[in-house]
């Protein structure tokens, strides 16, 4: 028999819930520097500014994407949808991953093609559009920079706004070049500079979701140690169909069949309830699994059923 402890309530929502206004604001402040990097990229002539401007695009739509996904997670679950729609914010993520990576393939490209093709950069409007795009990115990292760190989806918009802070930062120092030294090469490299930087947060963030989807054991969890913890338990005499996942950022799940002995569930001793309260809140305890499954088995059960364990 299975018992839910700890089951995340209906109304409880993600770890992600709280920063609903936070990304409000934040999209709010990517989409007017799209529009301001946009104008100054068409006026200076600049490549990175117009790489900058469809990467803050990308933070704008992202972020929103996050957004419908904290919204979409606040649903209470149902009978088909026993989770809710928690694991769509995992979907988000994946989604901001793959748009980061499809800029970066179009910054190169470009940035290639700009360095057979050149055109004329007005380095002085390049840098101060830059300087600007700096400072509301540097407020939109600030909104996020307590959120980062509670959920995989908030980290995605959280890293769309550090992209392109930095971003900002090397069209800024390549606008100086070209205004200082006339050098417009230095405009392509900035270009191809805000793609590499663009790349290895993308991969990370899609290692990560997909690490999730595929139902991984959580990465700070370690089964061998919950099997160990669970054997040392008085009246446990083996552990097997033990697995571990995440239905999204901070709610990992454990379910496990438990062999016990009989002298575990005699007359005399704790009751069925007692034991299995006491084997999930080693589970909690040790772990931090607040939503663990546990059935309990007489010894041979197992074999007697024809169980295939693992």
């Amino acid at each position: 028999m299975g018992h839910d402890h700890g089951a995340p309530a209906a109304t409880s929502g993600t770890l992600s819930g709280g920063y609903r206004n936070r990304l409000l604001w934040t999209i709010g402040i990517s989409a007017s520097i799209t529009v301001i990097q946009v104008v100054g990229a068409l006026l200076s002539g600049s490549l990175a500014l117009l790489a900058d401007a469809a990467h803050s695009l990308t933070d704008a739509v992202g972020v929103s994407l996050a957004l419908g996904a904290v919204t979409l997670a606040q649903r209470a679950p149902t009978p088909r949808r026993t989770f809710g729609f928690y694991r769509v914010e995992i979907f988000s993520a994946v989604l901001n991953a793959l748009l980061l990576l499809a800029i970066f393939v179009w910054v190169l490209w470009s940035a290639i093609r700009r360095f057979s093709e050149p055109v004329e950069v007005k380095g002085g409007l390049m840098f101060v559009v830059a300087l600007g795009g700096l400072a509301a990115n540097l407020v939109g990292m600030w909104l996020l920079r307590d959120a980062k760190n509670d959920s995989l989806n908030m980290r995605g918009a959280y890293l769309e706004v550090l992209g392109d802070a930095l971003g900002s930062v090397a069209v800024i120092i390549g606008g100086l070049i070209i205004l200082f030294t006339g050098w417009q090469a230095a405009d392509p490299v900035a270009s191809i500079v805000i793609g590499l930087l663009i790349v290895p947060r993308a991969y990370g963030l899609l290692r990560d979701a997909l690490h999730v989807l595929l139902e991984a054991t959580p990465q700070d969890t370690d089964l061998g140690e919950v099997r160990r913890h669970l054997l040392d338990e008085p009246g446990v005499l083996a552990v097997h169909d033990l697995h571990g996942w995440t239905v999204t950022s901070g709610m990992p799940v454990l379910t496990a069949h438990v062999v016990v002995s009989p002298e575990a569930l005699a007359e005399g001793s704790e009751s069925y309830a007692e034991l299995l309260g006491r084997l999930q809140a080693c589970v909690g305890d040790h772990f931090d699994i607040a939503h663990s499954t546990i059935q309990l088995e007489p010894e041979g059960y197992g074999e007697a059923a024809g169980a295939v364990h693992h």
